[in-house]
């Protein structure tokens, strides 16, 4: 994988500070755990807004795009967070910037579907380049 589209997956400055409390190096314990924990978290995360989107809750939608945006934020999953944030303002019916009203529940469950979907490749490819990041420091 090329420097630039790494980069569009993962601020390495923001994933640099988790790997930096590491205590042992070659098996990155503490920061493989708090990664590992945020899998679980974006999953369960999906579901709900599966179901969320599903009952049409924008009000739910908006809190767990805000829940994942942090988590993703918190690892320098880039593509992830903006995504998250994204949904989240459309949740408040606001637009993808947050900065216009727009009253629309129709127009936003339809533009957080198709975020969603967007979201979870972003989520995909920041996983499986998190895992192989894993799975070679294991090797060293």
């Amino acid at each position: 994988m090329d420097p630039e589209s790494v980069a569009d997956i993962i601020d390495w400055n923001t994933f640099g500070q988790i790997l930096e409390m590491d205590d042992d190096e070659d098996d990155r314990e503490f920061s493989r755990s708090i990664v590992w924990n945020f899998f679980e978290q974006a999953e369960n995360t999906f579901t709900q807004m599966d179901a969320a989107l599903t009952n049409g809750d924008l009000d739910q939608l908006s809190s767990l795009g805000h829940f994942l945006k942090g988590s993703s934020a918190a690892l320098g999953l880039t593509k992830v967070k903006n995504s998250c944030e994204k949904i989240q303002h459309l949740g408040a019916q606001k637009d993808e910037v947050g900065t216009t009203e727009l009253n629309d529940p129709e127009y936003c469950l339809k533009q957080i579907k198709i975020i969603l979907e967007s979201v979870r490749q972003e989520y995909a490819e920041s996983e499986s380049f998190l895992r192989k990041y894993y799975d070679s420091e294991g090797s060293n």
